[in-house]
C-alpha cells in the first residue's frame, strides 16, 4: 500500500489528522453499537464477530470520521443457507440528506452465490446499484473488500481488484460525495422480506445464529476531529488522495464486469423512461 507524500499535501487551517493505520485492533478502532451482545471482539483485538439471530442482529462503527479515505476491511461472510441475510459494509455520514458508498452482500440458499450489491448514496439520493457474483466462495475464507474515496473518484476493489469506479462528474451536474464526514460501518440483520431472490425465500431460522467474521481492518485517511475539520488537499503520486486506476486496473475490472456483474443501473433503460443518470451517458 503506498505511503503518503505528505511534502504535496496543503496543511488546512482547520485541524484535520492524516492517519494511517494497518495493524488493526478492533478495541482501539471500532464500537459494537447495537446486537445486545451479538457483536464480539476476541483474540486480543484481531478478530471481531457480529451474529444474527431470530430476536436481533449486531453492528458496530469506526470511532473515526473520514473526508476521504482507503478502507479495507477482512470479512468471512456466512456460510451454509444464508438466505434473508445481509452482510452490509459501508460509510456513511449523519442527517436526512446524507452520502453513502455502499457493500452489501445478499445470502442466498446453500450452495448459491452470494449477491454483492453496490450503490453510492449522495446528498440522500441513490439509484446507483450495481450488481456482482463473485468468483470465488466468500464463505471459506476471509477476503479483503476496499472502498478508495479521493475528491476525484470511488472504487470499490475485492482482493485488490476493482470491481467500480464512480468518478466525479459534478462538472457534468451529477452530484459526488466530497463534503460530509462518514464512518465505516458494518451489521448483519435480517432483510428476508427482499434480500433472496426478492423476498421469495426466507431466513430459515433453524439455521441460527448466522455469524459473519471480521480482521485486517485498516484506514488510510483524513480523520475530522470535532466535526469541523476540512481533508487537506494532495496530489502526491500514487498517493490514494489521487489515485486512479491504471490501465491493468482498469482490464481487470472490465474483466470483472464482463464475466460477473449481474445487474448495472446504467443500461436499465425501463426503470429511467425520461432517460438515463448523466454519469451513464458520459461513461
Amino acid at each position: 500500500m503506498a505511503m503518503i507524500n505528505y511534502s504535496t499535501i496543503l496543511v488546512p487551517l482547520l485541524a484535520a489528522v492524516m492517519v494511517y493505520s494497518v495493524s488493526a485492533n478492533f478495541y482501539q478502532d471500532v464500537e459494537i453499537t447495537w446486537g445486545d451482545g451479538r457483536g464480539q471482539i476476541t483474540n486480543n483485538g484481531d478478530l471481531l464477530t457480529l451474529s444474527l439471530d431470530k430476536f436481533s442482529g449486531s453492528g458496530f462503527q469506526s470511532k473515526n470520521e473520514y473526508l476521504f479515505g482507503k478502507i479495507d476491511m477482512q470479512i468471512k461472510l456466512v456460510a451454509g443457507n444464508s438466505a434473508g441475510t445481509v452482510t452490509a459494509y459501508y460509510l456513511k455520514s449523519l442527517g436526512t440528506t446524507w452520502d453513502e458508498i455502499d457493500f452489501e452482500f445478499l445470502g442466498n440458499l446453500s450452495g448459491d452465490p452470494y449477491t454483492l450489491h453496490t450503490n453510492v448514496f449522495t446528498q440522500g439520493k441513490g439509484d446507483r446499484e450495481q450488481q456482482f457474483k463473485l468468483w470465488f466462495d466468500p464463505t471459506s475464507d476471509f477476503h479483503t473488500y476496499s472502498i478508495l474515496w479521493n475528491p476525484q473518484r470511488i472504487i470499490f476493489s475485492v482482493d485488490g481488484t476493482a470491481i467500480r469506479e464512480f468518478k466525479n462528474m459534478e462538472s457534468q451536474g451529477t452530484l459526488f460525495p466530497k463534503n460530509q464526514p462518514m464512518r465505516m460501518y458494518s451489521s448483519l440483520w435480517n432483510a428476508e422480506n427482499w434480500a433472496t431472490r426478492g423476498g421469495l425465500v426466507k431466513t430459515d431460522w433453524s439455521k441460527a445464529p448466522f455469524i459473519a467474521s471480521y480482521r485486517g481492518f485498516s484506514e488510510e485517511a483524513c480523520v475530522v476531529s470535532n466535526g469541523n475539520s476540512s481533508c487537506p488537499n494532495g496530489s502526491g503520486s500514487g498517493s490514494w488522495l489521487s489515485q486512479e486506476l491504471d490501465s491493468t486496473g482498469q482490464e481487470r475490472m472490465r474483466w470483472v464486469q464482463s464475466n460477473y456483474m449481474i445487474y448495472n443501473y446504467c443500461t436499465d433503460a425501463k426503470r429511467f423512461p425520461q432517460g438515463l443518470p448523466r454519469e451513464c451517458l458520459a461513461a
